[in-house]
């Protein structure tokens, strides 16, 4: 994943360059770990679904992707056997999303794959480091949420 960067790059460049790194790192460890079907990327979806399920436009805010973009992930994960959908008692009209058994043995594989993606972090750069970087992206984050409206 080797790239000249530019000279002074832009946050959304660099965060979109970890999260091309975090999405491989995911997908490998995943497919090391015999969770094949999973795309590089689709592997976040297990994490999000709790055991009383959850309607995809929900899933995709948790996840903070485009309604569309979980669509399609929990469609792969359904053909490949990771999650179902069934009616939401709750509101006829729609469906919620469930872990299978499948899906439940590798919610596990999925985090703690992106525990080692950000130790391997730490390890290159320094723990201090990776702390100070998530600090600072939280605090950007929790101020942007609470300032007035969004663009």
């Amino acid at each position: 994943m080797s790239r000249e960067l530019p000279e002074r790059p832009r946050i959304t460049y660099l965060m979109r360059v970890l999260h091309q790194h975090y999405t491989q790192f995911i997908g490998t460890a995943m497919r090391d770990a015999g969770f094949a079907g999973i795309r590089p990327g689709d592997a976040k979806v297990l994490v999000f679904v709790p055991a009383d399920g959850i309607p995809v436009g929900e899933l995709a805010t948790r996840a903070g992707v485009r309604k569309q973009t979980m669509l399609e992930a929990v469609e792969q994960l359904e053909r490949s056997g990771y999650v179902e959908r069934r009616p939401n008692p709750r509101d006829g009209r729609s469906r919620l999303v469930f872990l299978t058994q499948q899906g439940q043995a590798a919610r596990p594989a999925a985090r703690a794959a992106g525990d080692r993606a950000e130790a391997y972090w730490a390890q290159l750069t320094g723990p201090e480091e990776v702390e100070s970087l998530r600090s600072g992206l939280l605090r950007l984050v929790e101020a942007i949420n609470a300032s007035s409206p969004r663009p």
